[in-house]
Order: structure tokens, then C-alpha cells, then sequence
């Protein structure tokens, strides 16, 4: 399972599902603390919710609503507002670049070394099957690499891992679903995906600087996503925060001004605050130099024994609670990765380059 993000990313493996998947941003971890924290100088406090970019499918969410009895096409349409189901064209053939060769896979197979790498085989199938439609669909839209080949085989894109990763589950489930894509006005619609919501997805243009609004990629709520990331809180020194923002910042370091969020309430934008001024900076990339799971967070100052709220001009009150178990479920009714920055999102035609 795993979060695809061009700035800040995750990626959750089977079996063991969490692993830090960025080299960077693992070093960017050191000197975090879990809440709470020692006493000491100021102290920059987050709390937050879910891992991912929050766009499309949450994995966890995905679990919960199989094991409330929904099936994968009503995940589906959950996730991706107002799509349908249909059928990849015939001997498809997905171009995955897998170092720096690019190998042609027959779909089907790619996507058996898709979903074994991205979910747990012991998840309830209907999990597994929203994984492989979702995992066929993107790999049909995505077009990572132009002319020359579609996806690549990490998390830029979706995780591939070929036939060593495949299990019997994981397999049943792609072929249960064979073929089957997401389909938005008739059209292969670019379905996203990510590892935890919190309790809610956001829209696309909230989430991917760039990225025009999509009628399929709409934030919903997402009240059965229970899993260990649907919300968390972590501290850090100033020090450490100044560290991480260096060339984000004027002066030094005194905190965090939140300026709009998205519906999930994920940050849009926000301001570095500095001792000689002040630097506005997107979500996503204050969550990367941060070293955050997601851009759902909201900060406090904590020195000694007093704790103060940084301002926030998003209009969002507080700090939401993590869903409950008993939360209603929204009635039925009806990974991958991130567009280039300031690149439109659109339904890709089956006449694209992964259809030979």
C-alpha cells in the first residue's frame, strides 16, 4: 500500500506495510518526537490526520468499507464521485520503466505485481479487487513518462513488483476484476490513491499545486478509515524546525500562520514566520520540509508549561476528531501518483499510450 507523491511520500509494503520511502525525508525525521515532548525551549507541536496527499482512495479507508460488507464497486464510486466501471481496451500493454530499462508488461500481469506490493494479501478481497481496478486505471492514465513510457515502477507511480511479490489472494483479485477500469463520462478517469484520509479526502486542486478541479476527484467523507495513521500529533524544537525550513526562512524561527485549507481541512497555504519577516509556502511543501504524513495538521508553540495556537485564517475552528467505528456510513448510492506540478488532470482516452 502506498502513498505516491512528487514532494513528500510514503509507502506502505506487504507484509510489513509502513516504510519510509524517501532517503530524505528519513533524515528529515531525525530529531522528531512523538507527542508529547520533554520540557525545554519553545517547542513547534503538530497534530494532524491521515498519510497521504488525500486525493482519490484512501487504502485504509478502502478496508474499512469492505468490512462493512461494501463491495469494490461501491468503493469505487465512493472514492471517485460520480464514475462507473467499464473495460480496458483488448491486449493492453503497460510501458514500465524498471530502472533504466523500460520493460512492456500485458496489463493483467502488471497489475498481479501491482496489488501484492501495494496492499496486504490478508485484507478482505473486495479491498484487494478496489485496489486492482483503481491500480489497472491508473496505470492506463498516468503517462509519467511521455512518448516513452507510462508509469515507472516505485513510488512516483504505483509499486510493481512482478512475480516474486504476487501471492494466490491478491491474485484472485485481479482476476475477478479482470480488465475492469474507472470510467468518468465514458472516459478512463486518472484514479489516484493514498494510504490514510483521517476521515476525509480532499479535492484535487487543494491537494496538487497546479491541478485544475476534477469532477471525479472530489473530497468525501471517509468515516471507516481507522487505521494506525488516521490521526497522530509529533513535536519539534525550534531548532529543528528552522533546520528544516532553511531557505524558507527570514530571521529566525517563531512559528506557523495556516492562511487557507482545503474541505478535508488539508492546508493549501501558510506562512513561515520569521524574526525579520514572513514566507509563504504551499501545503505540500511545508509538509515535505516538515517531515509530515499529511498536510491535515494544524500547530501550537509550547513553551514550558504554556501551550499557544498559531494563527490560522483558514476559517477551520480546531482540530477535528479522529472517525469513530459508529460513525454513520454515507449511504451507497451510485497511488497512485501526483500530475506534475501545474499540469492539468484530465480522463485520458483508451487510444493513449498504454493501449497497444
Amino acid at each position: 500500500m502506498q502513498l505516491i507523491c512528487s514532494t513528500y511520500h510514503r509507502v506502505r509494503v506487504a507484509p510489513d506495510r509502513r516504510r519510509l520511502a524517501c532517503p530524505a525525508l528519513a533524515c528529515a525525521l531525525a530529531g522528531i518526537a512523538l507527542w508529547p515532548s520533554g520540557a525545554g525551549a519553545s517547542t513547534l507541536v503538530v497534530q494532524g490526520a491521515g498519510d497521504g496527499h488525500g486525493v482519490g482512495m484512501s487504502q485504509d479507508g478502502a478496508l474499512g468499507y469492505a468490512r462493512h460488507g461494501w463491495s469494490d464497486s461501491a468503493i469505487l464510486a465512493h472514492y471517485y464521485t460520480g464514475t462507473t466501471l467499464g473495460q480496458a481496451p483488448p491486449k493492453s500493454v503497460v510501458r514500465v520503466l524498471v530502472g533504466a530499462r523500460v520493460a512492456r508488461i500485458p496489463l493483467e500481469r502488471y497489475v498481479r505485481g501491482v496489488v501484492s506490493a501495494e496492499m496486504p494479501a490478508s485484507w478482505p478481497l473486495a479491498a484487494l479487487e478496489a485496489q486492482a481496478i483503481a491500480s489497472r486505471t491508473y496505470a492506463l492514465t498516468a503517462h509519467a513518462g511521455g512518448s516513452r513510457f507510462d508509469v515507472y515502477s516505485d513510488t512516483r507511480s504505483q509499486v510493481y513488483m512482478g512475480v516474486a511479490a504476487e501471492t494466490a489472494q491478491t491474485n484472485a483479485a485481479v482476476a475477478a476484476t479482470s480488465g475492469q477500469i474507472v470510467l468518468y463520462a465514458g472516459q478512463p478517469a486518472t484514479t489516484y490513491f493514498f494510504a490514510s484520509s483521517g476521515g476525509m479526502t480532499e479535492n484535487i486542486e487543494s491537494a496538487f499545486v497546479g491541478s485544475m478541479p476534477q469532477p471525479w476527484l472530489r473530497g468525501v467523507a471517509d468515516p471507516f478509515d481507522s487505521g494506525p495513521s488516521a490521526s497522530w500529533a509529533l513535536s519539534m524544537s525550534f531548532a529543528s524546525a528552522a533546520t528544516r525550513l532553511k531557505g524558507l526562512l527570514k530571521g529566525s524561527f517563531r512559528g506557523i500562520e495556516v492562511l487557507s485549507r482545503g474541505a478535508s481541512p488539508r492546508i493549501v497555504a501558510a506562512q513561515v514566520l520569521g524574526s525579520r519577516g514572513r514566507t509563504a509556502v504551499s501545503g505540500p511543501a511545508l509538509a515535505a520540509r516538515l517531515g509530515l504524513a499529511s498536510t491535515w495538521a494544524y500547530f501550537s508553540v509550547r513553551s514550558g508549561s504554556r501551550v499557544r495556537r498559531e494563527p490560522d485564517r483558514s476559517g477551520h475552528a480546531g482540530v477535528p476528531p479522529p472517525p469513530s467505528p459508529g460513525t454513520p456510513v454515507p449511504a451507497m448510492g451510485r497511488q497512485g501518483g501526483e500530475p506534475a506540478p501545474g499540469a492539468p488532470v484530465t480522463a485520458a482516452t483508451t487510444g493513449g499510450a498504454a493501449a497497444q
